[in-house]
């Protein structure tokens, strides 16, 4: 009887450590699988065309492509200096790359989505035509953060690509291993080239340059060079071909640095990023990298793909701006001269776009990336006068100020206010019309007889209006550092917007010199720069982050505000207005661009956030991953703004005023969100129910009275728990 217990005993023994270990083993194998993020990152979103007029909100003209997405597929770092991407186009393609396309044509080493860039185009042949490039098919396509190949049909040719922050790393594989050759098309690029050259360093390098970014490079090969064929170096019509020794390794590796101080920069650059490893390890590197970067926010709950459309997102939030100078330090500054700094040198931000809440973004997980941006544009205001600006507004002093008052201060600010003081208070590069703005109170715009979508003027009112908030963000340092004087005239200057807005048509309305409004006035007919940029006056007539309600006052309150809002997402577009850069509507908002992609977050400041969180959801499930393939984004990503404003919604915390370090509460899609910090900390932000109208929020078990949380919390971490009804 003793034997039997005991053996008993031991069988259940057995049994118990058996159905433990396989519990651990799936527990293992669990986290294992939740740990792999990059698996949820499509880096094909958004190069797939918006074809839908349903969703555009008219019918494009035949043979023209709506500006969305115009995002590239390619191997890329966090805001490095390489985007090693195929092109199928080079003009007039955002990217280079479009994926209805059927031809690659090369193989470019920077690009951002602005018809930029896209330099050192290099493509492998094998029994070239007289044309260059070959048909390739997606389902012979792959990619992955830090990885891209396709199978180049007409040369049998499968290519493999990975990327360091400054050097790409190629791999051929050959079908036909005798005539082997590879295409150096210095003469293209999505920029302008005026010239470019190429030459042998022995017998398995080269070395050139390429003008318009004014970009070095040093390339190094695993096999012989037979001979280096130019055409026509230097001009538009000419290009370059290595033809490769019959007999070398198989695959063939091409490994390449670029510079954009020198040739020997480039080569050191190659050195100490490449040298000698293999292809598997620098792609392993790079895909660590971007594990890393994912990893720092971590969702539960939520669809296949949301999940998916949420790290993609988070993947292309982090591309730009991109890195610039050299592992030696050396980088060329605004005035062209070659000068070494201790900190990365980096482009300014893609600002109209990225202020918003990119920047904000890159700041929560890459603080020290962003210490060199402002340490970069820093430089820029030292050598010409003007902290930068992109394209519109001084949003410099929105993106600077933010960081600074989220705990990011390593840097000049008494220097680097001077230089933004400068830029508020005169008129320059970086504020167009800086003085009629102080003297006036507003910008104008001149009588035009009849206005059309292209006519160029001063975009008067949404240049105040960006002015105006510029003001305050330049104000809130003056604030922090004690400048009682300049605060009080910023602060009064952030109030310049109500100068365009119009209470007979409860419109922001354009104005003539005079004063008076511009006539004949239609409201909903866009225009590219004439009172309003890249937008029409609905779009613009929601825009003062810094002071909602002094906004809903002019609007008559709370009942008056409401009903122009809901009057904003109803009323429909015409689809007789055309304008290639603002589509995707909901009623006469336009997500497809930048200028109103506040207002739905707007209710809010009246307590309806029931009403914004539909909004938000309508964009969240429909205009994003759109098309049969779920590729396409209803406008252009702009350098990651589109992309950013997605993760912020979906983790249910957006920076309504990027300047300000506080965050708008909305209902998370994810269940629950584990925020790794750049302290050590985490951040918890959970959602119960199962219905999206905000019920509650509590931060750390109490109730929180408002829909703002405070920075704060992305410092020290803690709790945010969202109810839902």
């Amino acid at each position: 009887m003793k034997w039997k217990i005991r053996n008993i005993t031991g069988l259940l023994l057995v049994i118990v450590i058996l159905l433990v270990g396989c519990k651990t083993t799936k527990l293992l194998s669990d986290q294992n699988a939740s740990g792999d993020f990059t698996k949820y990152v499509n880096t094909f979103i958004g190069s797939a065309p918006l074809t839908n007029p349903k969703v555009i909100g008219y019918t494009p003209p035949e043979n023209w492509r709506v500006w969305a997405g115009l995002t590239y597929p390619g191997s890329s770092l966090p805001n490095a200096m390489v985007q090693l991407s195929p092109m199928t186009l080079y003009q007039p393609a955002g990217a280079g790359y479009q994926y209805e396309d059927s031809v690659i044509v090369s193989f470019s080493h920077t690009n951002k989505g602005h018809w930029n860039l896209g330099n050192i185009p290099i493509l492998p042949l094998s029994n070239p035509g007289s044309i260059f490039g070959s048909k390739f098919s997606h389902k012979k396509e792959s990619s992955s953060p830090g990885f891209y190949q396709v199978y180049l049909e007409d040369y049998d040719i499968n290519v493999s690509l990975t990327s360091t922050l400054r050097c790409g790393y190629h791999k051929y594989e050959y079908k036909n291993v005798k005539g082997r050759q590879i295409l150096f098309d210095l003469a293209h690029a999505l920029s302008g080239v005026r010239s470019w050259n190429i030459e042998q360093d022995g017998n398995l390098a080269l070395q050139g340059f390429q003008s318009g970014e004014n970009i070095y490079f040093y390339a190094k090969l695993n096999t012989p060079i037979e001979r280096l064929e130019k055409k026509d170096e230097g001009k538009e019509t000419g290009y370059a071909i290595v033809h490769l020794a019959d007999g070398g390794k198989v695959p063939v590796e091409l490994k390449i640095g670029l510079s954009f101080v020198s040739v020997a920069n480039a080569k050191e650059n190659l050195e100490k990023e490449i040298g000698s490893k293999t292809f598997e390890t620098v792609r392993k590197e790079a895909n660590n990298t971007w594990e890393t970067l994912l990893s720092s926010i971590q969702v539960k709950g939520g669809t296949n793909k949301q999940k998916r459309m949420f790290y993609s997102c988070f993947y292309r939030s982090f591309l730009w701006p991109a890195l610039r100078s050299d592992v030696n330090g050396e980088y060329r500054d605004a005035q062209r001269n070659v000068v070494k700094a201790d900190f990365k040198y980096y482009t300014e931000p893609s600002l109209w776009d990225t202020y918003r809440n990119k920047d904000v973004l890159l700041g929560l997980v890459s603080p020290q990336v962003t210490l060199d941006v402002i340490k970069s544009m820093k430089d820029v205001g030292d050598k010409t006068g003007a902290i930068p600006t992109f394209f519109h507004g001084d949003h410099g002093a929105s993106s600077i100020a933010g960081a600074y008052l989220r705990g990011i201060d390593n840097f000049d600010i008494r220097g680097t206010y001077q230089l933004l003081l400068k830029n508020a208070n005169a008129e320059n590069k970086a504020r167009p019309y800086g003085d009629e703005y102080i003297q006036k109170g507003y910008i104008s715009d001149p009588d035009v007889a009849n206005p059309h979508v292209e006519t160029k003027a001063k975009a008067g009112v949404s240049k105040t209006l960006e002015y105006s908030y510029d003001d305050y963000s330049v104000a809130q340092i003056a604030k922090k550092l004690g400048d009682t004087t300049n605060y009080r005239i910023l602060m009064a200057r952030s109030k310049n917007y109500r100068n365009m807005f119009d209470p007979s048509t409860r419109f922001m309305r354009g104005r003539l010199g005079n004063g008076d409004w511009i006539k004949p006035f239609n409201p909903q007919y866009p225009y590219y720069e004439y009172m309003y940029r890249e937008a029409n006056a609905w779009q613009v007539s929601f825009y003062a982050p810094h002071d909602m309600p002094g906004l809903i006052q002019l609007y008559g309150g709370s009942k008056g505000f409401e009903s122009k809002l809901d009057s904003f997402f109803t009323v429909p577009w015409n689809p007789n207005y055309i304008a290639r850069n603002v589509s995707s509507f909901i009623g006469q908002y336009c997500h497809g661009n930048q200028p109103d992609h506040e207002a739905p977050f707007a209710y809010y400041f009246i307590g309806k956030p029931e009403k914004s969180q539909k909004i938000v959801d309508t964009i969240l499930n429909n205009l994003y991953g759109i098309g049969d393939e779920g590729l396409a984004l209803c406008g252009m990503d702009d350098a990651g703004e589109m992309s950013s404003w997605y993760v912020f919604s979906a983790l249910g915390l957006y920076p309504f005023s990027a300047t300000d370090p506080e965050y708008l509460v909305t209902v998370p899609l994810f269940d629950e969100v584990k925020w790794k910090l750049n302290s050590g900390n985490v951040l918890t932000i959970k959602k119960s129910g199962a219905g999206r109208n905000l019920k509650s929020i509590k931060v750390d078990g109490n109730e929180k009275s408002g829909y703002f949380v405070p920075h704060e919390l992305l410092k020290n971490g803690g709790e945010i728990e969202i109810s839902a009804e």
